[in-house]
């Protein structure tokens, strides 16, 4: 005896009906979007004939237009797509309430849909929603369209005037994966980040790089120059020669500073894992000085220290780069601790790197620049960007006492 008898004597002898609820689930979806259809398609009728003034086939000598027959539309609903018989007349214009109250909703779903995409929600998570929403999932074309609408929204952003001074900039760059000619290949994306006068931070740039050499940076930086920024005293970054090099043909009068963390990377990276500990704490002693003059002859005391230890080649890479990770005792001593690292940009990058993960692959480098775009944005409209990140008025004052001192 098989299972669908054993089944079927089971419930004959227990006096149960068994129910499909996939079966039952689809016969609801069915019977509510029929109703809706049954429900919509008459008020259609009713309005095409309140506007001709006469129902269809009747003559009378207040009519204003005939019917043309009508043609079908597909209208998403909370019941699911249903399908429109909208009435086509011979010389008015046909104007519905319905489907415009509908594309009404529609269009406030389509603006909460762009501001989930902007706020890190993945395309698969998207259309969860959307069928949570609407009883369907979107369409392949609707997530192309939303794509469109966001990247122009986002391309008019990027392309904004930069008005007022940026007085710190911090740069850096994000190797992320896209496809080419079936390979997999990696593209950098460019990411730049200002203290405006006010000392709030704001996303300067976003731009694709084809690597992080001095092309790419010379490029990216004239955008931001040509978009009206202006007032830089100090860059920070990681040791990009590339970047370095950028920097000093389009903001020629802008110092360098070189990111403190990355240089202790470098130094450590020749120090063996037993000694990491005790020679990251003799590094940050350099930093930890009360001047620039105090920093370097704490740095060749530090230097002497690891030949000691038999670290010769951490001794030359601390000597051949202490001096750019200075530059920060030119400016007030309340913004040394911001502008010893990049990590205003670190940590972007970590909220970027967790929603790049998702994807994986990016069909081009639109695609990674748009993603990282829109979820800088959306950040950028929270707490990162609404808080102020630095007391401007001390490097004002700063400047003002230089002057009288002159």
């Amino acid at each position: 005896m098989n299972t669908t008898t054993t089944d079927a004597t089971r419930q004959a002898q227990t006096g149960l009906v068994t129910v499909n609820e996939e079966e039952l689930r689809t016969h609801l979806d069915q019977i509510v979007t029929g109703a809706v259809e049954a429900t919509l398609n008459p008020l259609l009728d009713a309005e095409a004939d309140a506007l001709c003034q006469a129902r269809r086939y009747e003559r009378t000598a207040t009519r204003q237009d005939t019917r043309a027959g009508h043609y079908t539309r597909k209208l998403q609903t909370r019941a699911g797509a249903v399908t429109l018989k909208v009435p086509k007349l011979r010389q008015l214009t046909f104007e519905t309430a319905i489907i415009e109250r509908y594309q009404r909703r529609e269009a406030s779903v389509e603006e909460a849909l762009i501001e989930m995409y902007l706020a890190g929600v993945s395309v698969r998570r998207v259309e969860d929603i959307t069928e949570a929403l609407w009883g369907t999932k979107v369409s392949a074309s609707t997530v192309s369209d939303l794509n469109q609408k966001l990247y122009l929204r986002l391309d008019e952003w990027l392309a904004r005037p930069l008005t007022g001074e940026y007085a710190y900039v911090y740069l850096d760059g994000l190797w992320l994966k896209k496809s080419w000619g079936g390979e997999v290949q990696t593209v950098a994306v460019l990411v730049a980040v200002g203290v405006s006068a006010d000392g709030y931070r704001e996303i300067l740039g976003v731009a694709e790089g084809m690597k992080e050499d001095t092309e790419s940076w010379r490029a990216f930086l004239r955008g931001m120059k040509a978009r009206g920024l202006q007032g830089i005293r100090l860059v920070v970054s990681d040791c990009c020669l590339g970047l370095v090099e950028a920097l000093g043909e389009v903001f020629p009068q802008a110092a360098w500073q070189r990111c403190v963390v990355h240089f202790y990377r470098n130094v450590l990276g020749q120090v063996p894992r037993g000694k990491s500990r005790e020679v990251a704490t003799m590094l940050k002693a350099i930093h930890a000085q009360e001047d620039r003059a105090a920093a370097l002859q704490k740095a060749e005391a530090v230097a002497m220290k690891l030949r000691e230890l038999k670290l010769e080649k951490a001794a030359k890479v601390l000597q051949a780069g202490i001096a750019d990770t200075l530059a920060y005792y030119a400016f007030p001593s309340e913004h040394w601790r911001s502008l010893r690292t990049n990590n205003p940009l670190e940590r972007l990058n970590r909220e970027i790197r967790r929603r790049t993960r998702v994807v994986g692959c990016f069909p081009d480098g639109r695609s990674a620049v748009m993603l990282v775009t829109a979820r800088l944005r959306y950040l950028a409209s929270k707490d990162w960007g609404t808080k102020r990140y630095l007391n401007m008025d001390r490097l004002w004052d700063t400047d003002h006492s230089e002057e009288e001192g002159t």
